[in-house]
């Protein structure tokens, strides 16, 4: 996931939540987006 841009990330989060995906590969996501500090993105663009 490191290889992804930030933007990328996002809609990734929003599709895999949008698809039901598991919460286990969700919450790799989520810490991804922790660990750059981008949950503000998800509230901005959810």
């Amino acid at each position: 996931m490191e290889h992804l841009s930030d933007e990328l990330l996002i809609e990734s989060y929003h599709k895999a939540c949008e698809l039901k995906l598991s919460k286990e590969f969700i919450q790799l996501i989520e810490d991804e987006i922790q660990r750059r500090s981008l949950f503000h993105k998800i509230r901005q663009s959810g």
